[in-house]
């Protein structure tokens, strides 16, 4: 079996012959011809699959309303006391100013969660995380129309977060954590983000493991739209997360983010969320997480230039500003 990876280009010198990518910014002549022994040979579109170039090319699905034919951006709302980063800052009336806060700096989506992630994090019981997220949402919703996702792995927060007014949905498991998840999915008629994560948050980070990360993760998300469209969601209304930072090692993220236009094959929109994550704090020599904002903006840019659609991120302001420099400087026209 040959992997596809489009050699994503961006800007106004579009030659004839290319083709779109997914209905987006970005377009491409050629590909990475990738095969599980390590080989790879970049070869012309005209070497492309019938069925590949469909789903490299076709416009991606609307997410919650929102066209994905333009980068769209995921600001984080954590209504938790331990997340890595902003854990406790948004708790209570904070986390309602905190929306309007980034309302009002140009989210695109706002990401709640109740339930930090982070490595060894441990479990919240569903009731708490309830009473997190829910009050914080159906605020949200009474003022503002946009895209609210809930960041969460387990059914009965889902479900109650529908019911408070998210139009989302953000399973970091991908449907493996709860065995209700993909049919509360389904009956909801969300769009969801499924990622990839080797382990759970207590144990990702013990010694990851991949034969070829890449091409494991990519597989991997495969399996899980598959598993999603069996229980009856929608691949329209699917979402890929390669899952950055979830067992992964500092390499292995970078070998993820080198190639990840790779993951357009699967015919979904790609999330990309590496804000303030700890390799950003390695290579950019930033301890504290609140220090990686130019790391993570770096980053984010990174990934919209291989055309993906969705970037998940702390720093709201900072990461508008610089997506409209950079549609600016790579169209030569103001956004």
């Amino acid at each position: 079996m040959s992997y596809w990876r489009p050699l994503v280009q961006v800007g106004p010198s579009r030659p004839a012959k290319a083709l779109p990518l997914a209905g987006g910014w970005g377009w491409f002549t050629h590909l990475e011809r990738l095969e599980r022994d390590g080989s790879a040979q970049v070869v012309s579109a005209d070497a492309l699959p019938d069925d590949v170039q469909v789903r490299l090319t076709t416009p991606r699905a609307h997410v919650a309303g929102l066209a994905m034919d333009r980068p769209r951006i995921m600001a984080i709302l954590n209504a938790t006391p331990d997340s890595f980063s902003d854990g406790g800052q948004h708790e209570g009336d904070a986390a309602q100013a905190g929306a309007r806060r980034l309302v009002g700096e140009g989210a695109d989506i706002i990401d709640v969660g109740g339930e930090s992630t982070r490595p060894g994090a441990q479990e919240v019981p569903v009731d708490a995380e309830i009473a997190r997220i829910q009050p914080v949402i159906a605020a949200l919703r009474a003022e503002w129309s946009g895209v609210i996702s809930v960041d969460t792995r387990k059914a009965p927060v889902a479900a109650a977060a529908a019911r408070a007014g998210a139009t989302m949905l953000n399973d970091v498991s991908a449907l493996t954590w709860d065995a209700d998840m993909a049919t509360t999915a389904a009956d909801s008629g969300l769009p969801i983000c499924l990622m990839h994560a080797q382990g759970d948050p207590q144990t990702m980070q013990d010694a990851p493991h991949y034969d070829d990360v890449l091409l494991d993760v990519y597989d991997h998300l495969s399996d899980r739209i598959d598993a999603a469209t069996s229980a009856g969601i929608d691949r329209e209304r699917i979402v890929i997360d390669p899952g950055i930072g979830f067992g992964k090692t500092l390499e292995h993220n970078l070998s993820l983010l080198a190639r990840l236009s790779l993951f357009h094959t699967l015919g979904c929109p790609i999330l990309l969320g590496a804000s303030r994550k700890r390799f950003i704090g390695t290579i950019g020599e930033a301890d504290t997480p609140g220090d990686r904002m130019p790391g993570s903006v770096a980053v984010a840019l990174a990934g919209i230039a291989q055309g993906v659609q969705i970037v998940r991120v702390h720093d709201m302001a900072a990461t508008r500003q610089a997506l409209r420099l950079w549609q600016a400087a790579t169209s030569g026209e103001t956004p």
